[in-house]
């Protein structure tokens, strides 16, 4: 019997004392179960092994009760932070991460890793505990008491409150099936303290759970939208497979190579996407992608949005109003015409749109022209020679090139490791310079580019993957969860920390301009020491002034599996205001006199 029989009348101490002259109608009373047994065995009848999470009132015990059996309970410092892992690991296995929050403001610090979860298409359940529903609705002032349903709502794709013991089953059921099936996303599962608590027979308990058959069907495209979509793409003299995310969240890697080596169409991926190709591929364009995107004239989208990390795909971005045509696969139907004509839209799961297109790939499918190819090839080679001399500098203090180009040579050494990215020049400038070669290998800030991912994404990358994590990190984005440095030392986890250090927000240059005594705003604390956190918690921590020490300081950590944290001093005058997306970023264009 699950855990559910776990929870008895008397203590284990009363029933040997008692045994001998147990009255038969006491010895005939049911085992019983309550709310806390039944949230973990309805996880783990879902193949749901771990939590992230923070305890506090009122799921304490239900932290405790779920590592006593035998569930992976990684706590953190803040719940953000546990929620932003929660996502990363329902990106990495395609099961929902589960994150477990106290209610009120720690339901509201979860919330902002849940929205980014469903922006993302990550599949995420956050479990809150919440005040009792008869003094909030009455709003009589509970402890932290909250409509915590009514706020997740909008931000989520499916929002449950359990109020009975014997539905937490299909709550559970409800919530898994929501978070994984069509377009992936975060769900929200509210549980009163009061729930937890709640007994009933165990038995009745055990029949109440419900194992989730078949939670992400296949979703078969349609034969005409395949057609469709071939004819435009056999009439193509410029075409361009552009990959996203999406495309590896699918885990339908040979189906996609495939794809692009029987067509033998260039593809351009979107940063979480490098690898599914090794970037250094014959017909990858990534190194060319401005060229690729401006002037195909056919592009095929998998798994990516027409989002503004693709402009809109309009503007000069892509050249010239109506110069290409749209071929767009995704699960979602209304994801088509977001915001240009997509002139063959193939609605499903990409691994059955992929392997439908493949079918009508034959020997007679049209070489793809050589001068588009040709064109392609030279760009990339020219881009990649300019990029060199850059990469392969040794100075002191470092810039960005410098730094990078000695993390790119980690990873080619090291293609099995996770590369966790993010910033602002630290994040541009890494998405171009360092190449992946293995799926689902980079990840970093997403859709919505927000600063504070790292190092929940660290920690659930190496709890779920077992590999060695590199975290790449400007020293603004570190802040956001620096001090979760000291979960990764508690649980002893392979995670090696670059904090690239240059004195500031995009640089540690600027000034006040009234000449007073506070700092410019986007200015830190000159010559910081990030390394001194991590080894105040018992790991290691490394000073580097040049690629090279930060070459040999990265190789030594990954060698040995410690948590470490690496200061890589960059020059405070390197960095541009907001990077590559500086034109997001209005200026003032009023002076007062």
């Amino acid at each position: 019997m699950s855990s559910a029989a776990a929870l008895k009348i008397e203590s284990p101490a009363e029933e040997r004392n008692l045994a001998p002259a147990m009255d038969p109608q006491i010895a005939a009373e049911p085992e019983l179960t309550d709310g806390f047994h039944l949230v973990i065995d309805a996880l783990k009848l879902n193949d749901i092994t771990t939590i992230y999470g923070v305890p506090g009132i009122p799921i304490t015990d239900l932290g405790r009760l779920a590592q006593a059996e035998g569930m992976r309970v990684i706590s953190f410092r803040h719940e953000q932070h546990a929620g932003n892992a929660a996502a990363i690991a329902g990106f990495l296995t395609k099961k929902p991460g589960v994150c477990l929050t106290v209610s009120a403001p720690g339901f509201l610090n979860g919330l902002t890793a849940l929205a980014n979860a469903t922006t993302n298409c990550f599949p995420m359940i956050l479990i809150s505990g919440s005040s009792e529903r008869e003094i909030v609705d009455l709003q009589q002032g509970d402890y932290e008491e909250m409509d915590q349903l009514a706020i997740a709502k909008p931000l989520c794709k499916a929002a449950f409150r359990v109020l009975h013991a014997e539905d937490i089953g299909i709550a559970v059921a409800r919530a898994i099936r929501a978070a994984v099936s069509g377009r992936p996303g975060g769900v929200y599962l509210d549980l009163p303290a009061k729930l937890f608590s709640q007994v009933l027979d165990a038995t009745k308990g055990e029949k109440s759970l419900v194992k989730v058959i078949d939670a992400a069907p296949a979703q078969i495209p349609a034969p005409s939208a395949i057609k469709r979509a071939l004819d435009v793409l056999k009439g193509a003299k410029r075409p361009l497979i552009v990959l996203g995310k999406g495309a590896a969240y699918a885990q339908a890697d040979d189906l996609v190579r495939e794809l692009v080596e029987r067509t033998g169409i260039p593809y351009v991926p979107m940063s979480m996407a490098k690898g599914l190709l090794p970037d250094t591929h014959p017909l990858s364009a990534g190194a060319a992608r401005s060229t690729a995107l401006k002037d195909s004239d056919v592009v095929l989208l998998v798994g990516a949005r027409l989002n503004w990390l693709l402009s809109h795909g309009k503007g000069k971005t892509w050249g010239a109003p109506g110069s290409k045509k749209f071929i767009q696969i995704d699960i979602e139907p209304k994801e088509m015409d977001s915001n240009v004509e997509i002139v063959a839209p193939v609605v499903g799961d990409i691994g059955s749109c992929v392997e439908a297109l493949l079918a009508g790939v034959d020997a007679n499918w049209p070489a793809v022209p050589s001068d588009w190819t040709e064109t392609l090839k030279a760009k990339k080679e020219a881009n990649v020679s300019k990029m060199a001399a850059k990469l392969g500098k040794n100075a002191a203090p470092m810039d960005f090139h410098g730094a990078l180009g000695a993390l790119k040579t980690v990873i080619q050494e090291r293609p099995d490791a996770i590369l966790v990215n993010e910033g602002a020049n630290t994040l541009d400038l890494a998405r171009g310079i360092i190449d992946m070669y293995q799926p689902r290998k980079r990840l970093d800030v997403g859709t919505w580019g927000i600063m504070g991912i790292g190092m929940g994404f660290a920690i659930a990358a190496a709890v779920e993957t077992g590999k060695p994590v590199l975290a790449v990190e400007g020293d603004s984005a570190f802040g956001f969860s620096g001090m979760e440095v000291e979960t990764i030392c508690r649980y002893n986890l392979s995670v090696c920390i670059v904090v690239f250090n240059n004195n500031g927000i995009y640089r540690g240059t600027d000034v006040n301009p009234t000449g007073g005594e506070d700092v410019a705003p986007t200015v830190f604390v000159a010559d910081a020491r990030y390394d001194k956190m991590m080894e105040a918690f018992g790991g290691v921590g490394v000073n580097v002034t040049t690629p090279d020490e930060l070459k040999r300081a990265v190789d030594a950590a990954m060698d040995s599996g410690r948590p470490t944290l690496i200061n890589a001093v960059i020059d405070p005058a390197a960095g541009t205001e907001s990077g590559n997306i500086g034109s997001l970023n209005p200026q003032s264009v009023v002076k007062k006199k």
